[in-house]
């Protein structure tokens, strides 16, 4: 099987981090985000095999560099899956969601006040943070989806809808990400979605 090559996704993180640094510029004050902030890091929410296979590598590089920190990670990620796996709303063999209509209706209400086992709960800091999902990256300033723009809640507090609007940040403007994800399902032969616990814990 190929191996994923991660050149693309580092461009797309970089992408990322040049959208979210202009947003945040022009948010100031709005945009509360600090470290020790958890708001995004707790409920379970789904992230793709590029997600995954970037926060597999950003573990097996902590391996490397401080094993306990990386033991106590996969600790947090098996006691999790320990856990839920009953109530998983998909395949708990493959710890792949359910996109049907029942499973996302599920997924509404799984694990919702669980937090991240990626986020040291001493400190409230994400021990994978150079490898952390999408999601996690965009979380805070407005972005726009279906249901129109999002913010956090603990942001643009006093801001009028122009101000936020003002503010939007478009995240990946040359749609590299689902070529990504395409990419990352053929290197490993895993098609979907699938959660932080169940991507680390083996």
């Amino acid at each position: 099987m190929p191996r994923f090559p991660a050149s693309g996704d580092q461009k797309l993180i970089q992408i990322v981090n040049s959208a979210l640094d202009d947003a945040a510029r022009r948010s100031g004050d709005w945009l509360p985000c600090r470290p020790g902030c958890t708001q995004c890091c707790i409920g379970a929410f789904a992230i793709n095999q590029l997600d995954a296979e970037r926060l597999k590598r950003g573990l097996a590089d902590l391996m490397q560099r401080d094993r306990r920190r990386a033991e106590a990670i996969l600790q947090r990620a098996r006691d999790f899956v320990s856990r839920f796996r009953d109530e998983f709303p998909g395949d708990p063999a493959t710890g792949l969601l359910d996109d049907g209509e029942e499973g996302l209706a599920h997924f509404d209400d799984f694990a919702n006040d669980e937090p991240c086992p990626v986020l040291d709960p001493e400190t409230g800091l994400c021990e994978l943070y150079n490898s952390r999902p999408m999601t996690c990256r965009v979380f805070g300033p407005p972005v726009r989806s279906e249901d129109g723009l999002g913010v956090c809640e603990l942001c643009y507090h006093g801001a009028s809808d122009e101000e936020i609007a003002a503010c939007e940040m478009i995240p990946d403007p040359e749609d590299l990400e689902p070529r990504l994800i395409g990419q990352a399902e053929s290197a490993t032969g895993r098609r979907g979605n699938t959660i932080i616990a169940f991507c680390l814990a083996p």
